[in-house]
């Protein structure tokens, strides 16, 4: 099936969420974490991912994870990678908790589309320190696709979902895809390969891919934010509604898709040094904000003309 027509399924069937003036909502995409090993491209960034979902969490955002949250292709124990990374997701939990935080799947994490898996896995893990089980996200929900939609206008909608659909190897094959970068491609990228299978390795899959996502949101005139290439993406107003929120494995910072009081911006969290060179975990905002509804008006303006 093309991307087309698995993104126009996947819109027709997603968890539609209103939202107003007044939400917040950060999206964040392709965490990757992993069980520590060398292998693990999450553990460079940990500690400015944790800072800035901490922000996040104070100021009353709501988290949506954008898929490849965790990396389940390269590793197999899900309960090592809470391990390894226990304080993020006892972070995640209160998000949870407090009915702030969505989850949506990858190709890296399409287990998480199996309600048992989420069952098994996700609810909690053993934490050696308390010598107890500490829990976590007790009967959370994995999404394909996730719409916000205005409460005022239902016509303004904005459509998340990690971007994969419609790749052979990573989508309807994905067992396959698995199966290569466990046992093939991650040993090799160990000694500097990159692995064809990926987008975020492959310059000619990665914009492939995004004009493909493009075409879509551009055909439907609706606004799309997707991850998967791990490239950022801020669409002007005279372009394709086409966003992406990046990833958090860049070599010294990650980036997110903030959506405030109507706006919509693209932002970096990265370590930053003081007047003073004291260090510490700031953000950049590297495009926008922009209302939400200026995106909107023009494209339906465009559409009805």
């Amino acid at each position: 099936m093309s991307i087309y027509k698995r993104l126009s399924k996947i819109y027709e069937n997603s968890k539609v969420i209103p939202y107003d003036y007044s939400s917040k909502f950060v999206i964040m995409s392709d965490c990757h974490r992993g069980s520590g090993n060398l292998g693990d491209n999450f553990i460079k960034n940990q500690y400015i991912f944790f800072a800035a979902l901490n922000d996040y969490y104070k100021k009353g955002f709501t988290y949506i994870e954008l898929g490849d949250g965790d990396e389940l292709w390269e590793n197999r124990s899900m309960e090592q990678i809470m391990e390894v990374h226990s304080s993020t997701f006892e972070l995640l939990s209160k998000f949870y908790e407090s009915n702030r935080m969505y989850m949506i799947y990858g190709n890296h994490d399409m287990q998480k589309s199996y309600t048992e898996f989420l069952e098994c896995h996700y609810k909690g893990y053993y934490c050696g320190i308390r010598k107890d089980i500490f829990s976590l996200f007790n009967y959370i929900r994995a999404y394909e696709g996730i719409i916000l939609e205005n409460e005022d206008n239902n016509q303004y909608r904005t459509f998340l979902v990690h971007g994969h659909q419609g790749d052979l190897i990573n989508d309807r094959l994905w067992k396959l895809g698995r199966f290569l970068v466990r046992y093939i491609w991650r040993p090799l990228e160990i000694w500097g390969f990159n692995d064809p299978t990926r987008a975020a390795k492959n310059y000619k899959k990665k914009n492939r891919i995004e004009r493909q996502l493009m075409a879509w949101s551009k055909e439907n005139n609706i606004m799309l934010i997707a991850g998967h290439t791990h490239r950022p993406s801020f669409a002007n107003l005279d372009e394709a509604m086409y966003f992406n929120s990046g990833s958090c494995i860049h070599p010294t910072a990650i980036t997110a898709i903030e959506i405030e009081c109507g706006c919509i911006s693209l932002v970096k969290w990265s370590v930053m040094t003081g007047e003073d060179s004291s260090m510490y975990v700031g953000k950049k905002v590297l495009k926008g904000p922009v209302k939400l509804e200026d995106y909107f008006v023009r494209n339906l303006k465009v559409e009805s003309f």
